[in-house]
Formats: structure tokens, sequence, C-alpha cells
């Protein structure tokens, strides 16, 4: 059979409008195109569907009966279509959006404020972990896009850097080192520090960095999460080594961040992409909102030394 929808649409619309004359120009079609429509349709089936002896013509009762077992057909095509232009349109649609806790309030908050406006039917899901576990939900499309630390396994996605900060220390207020313009590694104790997870991106900074002592790597106090170990560090616990986005994350008065002389360390957040998929419409959408509020952050497309 080539019946398609086109035929089908004909069909309907001749049994709506109740006539050919008012079908066509309903259609936007000349009455002959729609009446052969209609004759590919009765071929096809093999019977009229059209009682032409009357003016205007009128359907068969198998015409009728074609009619209603096809009009669950064509209205789910029309909802589908309906559905498929709102969210191209944006009018709907779900942003699934990873992100370190680090890069939310700096950077991805206001571009998700300027990304939700005027979009009321468009929501936004965000999950925040650390860089290798944001790249691999984005990798197996459990997320639309992230904004994280680079992420070594990553044949699957695309790197693009947005932001570099400066590693530095993180301590409590009442701290001496709280007043400090800057501070020397050899000013800091290792049995000061608080780590954080082997598998963190600010971690396998600091282990890739040869002017870190190796013994600042194995701290006593460690936390599995960057917020676990600001708190302890505004409760009084210890220092932390991280970098100064990730420090002023919740602008707490009660911890400081403080330069560490000499040591020229960054941390630079990526914007994660698949590279084997396109990006959703919300997806899309988001990005050129980030480039249009961010272009120089953007310009570049290698990671910066």
């Amino acid at each position: 059979m080539n019946i398609n929808f086109r035929h089908l649409r004909a069909l309907h619309t001749v049994a709506t409008e109740g006539s050919f004359g008012a079908a066509a120009d309903a259609l936007g079609v000349v009455p002959s195109a729609l009446s052969e429509l209609i004759r590919q349709l009765e071929t096809d089936i093999g019977a009229p569907l059209f009682d032409r002896r009357t003016r205007p013509p009128t359907l068969t009762p198998l015409g009728r009966e074609f009619l209603e077992d096809t009009s669950s057909l064509l209205g789910g095509l029309d909802r589908a279509v309906l559905r498929l232009r709102q969210r191209a349109g944006l009018e709907t649609g779900t942003l699934h959006l990873g992100a370190s806790p680090s890069a939310i309030s700096e950077l991805l908050a206001p571009v998700l404020s300027r990304f939700l406006e005027g979009r009321p039917g468009v929501s936004c899901i965000l999950h925040d972990d650390i860089a290798e576990k944001l790249a691999g939900m984005v990798s197996e499309g459990l997320l639309d896009i992230a904004i994280a630390g680079r992420a070594h396994h990553s044949a699957d996605l695309r790197q693009r850097p947005i932001l570099r900060d400066p590693i530095g220390i993180a301590c409590p207020s009442t701290h001496p080192f709280a007043t400090a313009e800057g501070v020397n590694l050899s000013d800091i104790r290792a049995d000061e520090l608080i780590g954080l997870d082997d598998e963190t991106g600010s971690h396998q900074l600091l282990v890739g960095c040869d002017a870190i002592p190796r013994d600042f790597l194995q701290p006593r106090l460690k936390a599995h999460s960057t917020i676990a170990q600001l708190c302890m560090v505004r409760a009084g616990l210890g220092l932390a080594l991280l970098p100064r986005n990730a420090v002023l994350l919740f602008r707490d008065p009660d911890i400081r961040f403080v330069r560490v002389e000499g040591l020229d360390l960054w941390r630079t957040l990526y914007l994660l992409e698949p590279a084997r998929r396109p990006l959703t419409e919300a997806a899309r959408a988001f990005v050129e909102t980030l480039e249009a509020e961010a272009p120089s952050l953007l310009a570049n497309e290698h990671p910066p030394t």
C-alpha cells in the first residue's frame, strides 16, 4: 500500500469541511490535487469512499468506518507535531544540566537565569557532582551538557574551556592567614590541611603539580565533596587548597580565600558536550546563551596553559 498521512489528511478534511472545494481551500491546494489524493486512496483500498452521485459527494459506509479507524492516527500525529514544534520553539522541554558545585554560583546561575527568562514552559534539572561522573553522564545521555573540570576519559565528549581560577588556601576567618595578602607554601602545615577524595579534579590538580609538597597529598582529614570540605574549614577543623570560585561558593564571610605566593596553579572549568549525538533544543539554546553571556571565555577552543 502507498497510503500515507497526506491521503488521510485529505479524507478527514473533506469529511470535516463537507465538500471537496472547501477542503481544498482549507488545505491550500487546488481541487484537482485533492481529488487525485482521494482517488489514489480509493485505488489502494479497492473501493470507493465517497458516493459521487450526491452533491456534494458523501462518505460511503466504508468511508465512515475508515474515517473512524484512522482518526486516532491523525490525532496522534497532530499531537506529536504540536509537541515537536513546542520543543523546537522552546515553548516546552527540560534541560538536564550537570555542574561542579563551584561552577554554580559565579558562572552557571546567571546564565541559567537568562536562559529561563521568557521561557515559562521550559524546566531545568541540575545535577552536581565531580567532573568524571558528570562526564560519564553526558556520554551516556543522562545529562544534556555539563560544566565541570576536565574529564580524563572523554572519547565521547567535546570539552571547551570557559573559565579558570587560581588555587589558593581556604581558611576560617579566625585563622591567622585570614588577614594576610598571601602566604607561602612553607607557611602551611601538612597536618592542618583537609583533603578531597582522590577522584576529584581539585585533588588531581594538586597531584600533578610538582610545587605541592607530597605530604600535602595525604592529609589526616578528607572530604568526599567540596561542600563538605568547606563546612569543615568553616568549623575550624583545618585549611584546604581549593580553586578560588570553590572557596567563594556561598560567599560565606566566615571562610576566606588567600593567595599562595609563587604557586602558579589554576583550575579550568569546561563545557562538556556530547561528541557523537546532537544537542537537544534546550541544550543548544543554553549553550547559545552561555556564548552570548561570556563570549571571551569561549573564544579559545584549547585549554589555557
